[in-house]
């Protein structure tokens, strides 16, 4: 592999909150060899490649923090729906019937091509047949944190807990070593999951360096039966169990209270954001600006596409902010610099990768994006940080490099043929509903 030279108009620093003019990025093998004068880096890399992105800004790789990649192909298949309704009368019913290695991994390529080309360069997932999403990961060379989705009830993939927790082992084992892949513990929530369980799965976290993601508080109906069931909200009952105390990741948290802010905050939990999805199941409003303050770090997920109907982190970005200071009446909330932390550091932290990935640093892997901002909708680009949170349309993305490698070059795909993808996709919506 070539060493490359970036020389983007803007080189956006996260860690730092600064932009730098007249500077290159270069990438050498898998790293963030040097970030420097863009003179200085010609003299000292005479015989690198050099990129030109004069009107772009260079920034970290997006993490999206909470997705079921495959269910892509159950895009736009059970439509304006409570989240109840949907799961239990269409999504599982066609998951039942339909998902498999081929579903999965054909499902999770499509959804890698979709978030490459949007300027995602790590998801966290979750979901069935858990070596398919590996698999597809790898054959992308697309960073993929994979979840093992445990329940109590069957499915094709498993009969009970028991299953589902010897096939996340299995797969575990099978990709030890792998550097673009990762894997958690992900139960899929307190209503589907026994207090046995849980423990089962929180001593397994432990003994393996494994974290835990879990959807906890998505939905008022979800609190109130663990108080029929249970007799407290399902956060008091996991901590209980002492969920809270590995290293976990809440999807959702849209319904806390102040104690239960103050509780996550202690603990160390990582939340993460959805905001699309929460508005189309109407599960309602996360107090993220109260998360924010209170220090938990949040992250941006999209969730499945099944629940979003598409995997565009930067129109999360913008919805969160605006969401934050809408809901919170105060026009300052979330402004763009945090809402860009939040779709790249604080993933990666919540990932455990932020010594590898979610900021432009030396010695970092080279998950880097290039933003190009020449369009008419990002006109003048008085500051771009603000454009990346509150104008750009994904499609302005016009490069991504993952650990080095060039993904999309001047808006094109490298590693995939779209004709095939669609031809797959398609190919599925005749099996799931024929017409």
């Amino acid at each position: 592999m070539s060493t490359q030279i970036l020389l983007p108009r803007w080189l956006i620093q996260i860690e730092t909150h600064e932009v730098l003019t007249g500077h290159a990025l270069v990438i050498k093998q898998d790293r963030i060899a040097a970030i420097l004068p863009a003179a200085d880096a010609f003299a000292r890399y005479p015989d690198a490649e050099r990129v030109d992105l004069p009107e772009h800004a260079l920034l970290p790789g997006l993490v999206n923090l909470h997705t079921h990649s495959a269910m892509t192909l159950l895009r736009g298949y059970a439509d304006d729906l409570a989240l109840m309704d949907w799961l239990n009368d269409h999504i599982w019913p066609a998951e039942g019937a339909h998902v498999s290695d081929e579903f999965v991994f054909d499902g999770t390529q499509l959804a890698i091509a979709e978030m490459i080309r949007g300027g995602t360069t790590c998801a966290n997932d979750g979901y069935f047949h858990h070596g398919a999403v590996a698999r597809a990961a790898l054959a992308s060379g697309f960073r993929m944190m994979v979840g093992c989705s445990i329940l109590e009830f069957p499915t094709p993939y498993a009969a009970d807990a028991d299953q589902y927790i010897r096939r996340a082992l299995d797969c575990i084992d099978e990709f030890t070593g792998e550097s673009l892949v990762g894997f958690t513990l992900a139960p899929h929530a307190p209503y589907s999951v026994s207090d046995a369980t849980f423990g089962r799965i929180i001593t397994l976290a432990d003994e393996l360096g494994l974290g835990i993601h879990c959807h906890i508080h998505e939905t008022q109906d979800e609190i109130d039966d663990s108080l029929r069931q249970h007799g407290v909200r399902p956060l008091e009952r996991l901590a209980r169990l002492g969920l809270l105390d590995s290293p976990l990741i809440a999807a959702h948290m849209v319904h806390t209270t102040d104690a239960e802010i103050a509780l996550l905050a202690q603990r160390g939990v990582h939340v993460a954001h959805n905001p699309a999805s929460n508005l189309k199941l109407a599960s309602g409003f996360a107090r993220i600006t109260d998360q924010l303050a209170a220090g938990i770090n949040v992250g941006i997920g999209t969730d499945g596409a099944a629940s979003n109907n598409k995997l565009d982190l930067f129109a999360e970005l913008r919805l969160s902010a605006l969401l934050a200071k809408g809901q919170s009446g105060n026009p300052t909330a979330l402004p763009a610099w945090q809402a860009l932390e939040m779709a790249t550091i604080n993933g990666a932290k919540a990932l455990g990768w932020d010594d590898r990935i979610g900021s432009l640093e030396v010695g970092k892997q080279a998950d880097v994006i290039a933003v190009d901002l020449s369009a008419l909708g990002t006109q003048p680009a008085y500051d771009p940080v603000s454009h990346l949170v509150y104008a750009v349309d994904r499609n302005q993305v016009s490069h991504v490099w993952i650990a080095g490698v060039p993904q999309l070059v001047a808006g094109e795909l490298t590693r995939f043929k779209q004709a095939q993808l669609v031809a797959n996709a398609r190919r599925w919506q005749a099996r799931i509903a024929p017409r």
